[in-house]
């Protein structure tokens, strides 16, 4: 059995990892099953850093489409003509795509008009918003799977609601909890964190265009951090635009000490990990890193109204403040004095979640 792997984004990697070590191990234990691993992008993709593929302890994708586009219907029409000459060319049972990008929809569509099995890693995830391209994404995806891999019963509940047969849907767990399991002990201390100590720092992560979008809200927001941290240092490893954007705030921030708000390059995925992992609280847009600070225990506020992952708010250490300024700025002031609910991890975060769909794919 061959079975097809796609990533359209580094984040995607950091979730596909698990499966391809456990396909590996199925191998050398016998079994009559292997992978190839495609990625939508080019080997030259500046998000890839050199370390990501030694980090992840996979090898780098053996099949690049090679498509580079910013406009998301173009990318798309790209990603289905690429994939859809390699399926024609290369023998495949069945392809897993992962999350909700528009590559990934792209996969999707192609693998079903060929004829092959497609499977959804992290199906039943909706945020109910059908104003936002990933939502739609996600609704295209699932709805042409044969297989949804899901996280846990809250995904269950929203793929049956939408019509999945029962047999299609799989509750393996969190794949993310697979990544984070096999590298706590592989976390790698930034060189410059020698200058901080321990739980007395946050870190700030951004990517959401909204938020870039609206300058004077996000100044206001970062206004909020900085005077409720109470001089606790904020670190903020951010790269491209979004570095841009956010340096061009601090620089109109009067008074600012440089101590208080760290701009720092992107780090790698093992130093990033242990950035978090050994921060007082995190200040968020990421579902991922959300889910990481549960599993670490680490009290996380996201910057949304609104989260896919609602385990990290309703179980986890995870908070909503929407755009808040205001709330954003008590949130943090709460974080910094330690006053933070307790958290708990939600069920099959048990870090078996890959053996669990490799077993499902070679018993089908």
């Amino acid at each position: 059995m061959n079975i097809c792997i796609v990533a359209g984004a580094r984040p995607n990697f950091i979730k596909v990892a698990p499966i391809v070590r456990a396909v590996e191990n199925a191998k050398a234990h016998g079994r009559d099953v292997d992978y190839t691993l495609v990625y939508a992008g080019s080997k030259d993709d500046p998000t890839l850093e050199a370390s990501l593929f030694d980090d992840l302890q996979i090898a780098p994708p053996q099949v690049y489409l090679n498509v580079v586009c910013e406009n998301l219907n173009e990318l798309t029409g790209q990603v289905m003509s690429a994939f859809e000459r390699y399926l024609q060319e290369n023998k495949t049972d069945a392809v897993i795509v992962v999350d909700d990008l528009a590559s990934t929809m792209a996969a999707a569509i192609v693998t079903k008009k060929q004829g092959i099995r497609l499977a959804h890693l992290v199906a039943g995830t909706r945020s109910f918003d059908i104003k936002m391209p990933k939502e739609i994404n996600r609704l295209v995806i699932d709805g042409l799977s044969d297989l949804l891999f899901t996280a846990g019963m809250g995904a269950n509940s929203i793929a049956t609601r939408e019509g999945a047969e029962l047999s299609k849907i799989y509750t393996v767990g969190n794949i993310l909890m697979d990544t984070l399991r096999f590298n706590l002990n592989r976390l790698k201390k930034p060189a410059f964190m020698d200058a901080y100590k321990e739980r007395e720092y946050l870190v700030f992560t951004l990517n959401r265009h909204a938020l870039l979008a609206d300058r004077d809200n996000l100044c206001s927001m970062i206004k909020a951090m900085v005077e409720n941290a109470q001089g606790m240092p904020i670190i903020a490893p951010l790269r491209g635009k979004t570095a841009e954007v956010v340096e061009g705030i601090l620089a109109d921030i009067p008074n600012l000490q440089p101590s208080s708000f760290v701009l720092h390059p992107s780090l790698g995925y093992l130093e990033f990990g242990w950035l978090t992992a050994h921060a007082r609280g995190i200040i968020t847009d990421s579902g991922n890193v959300a889910e990481e600070a549960t599993f670490n225990g680490v009290p996380c506020i996201t910057l949304n109204s609104y989260t896919e992952h609602i385990e990290t708010v309703k179980i986890g250490t995870n908070e909503l403040v929407g755009e808040d300024a205001q709330l954003l700025g008590e949130m943090v002031a709460k974080m910094v004095r330690g006053e933070w609910k307790p958290g708990a991890l939600p069920d099959r975060w048990d870090g078996r979640t890959a053996e669990r769909i490799v077993q499902i794919l070679m018993e089908l």
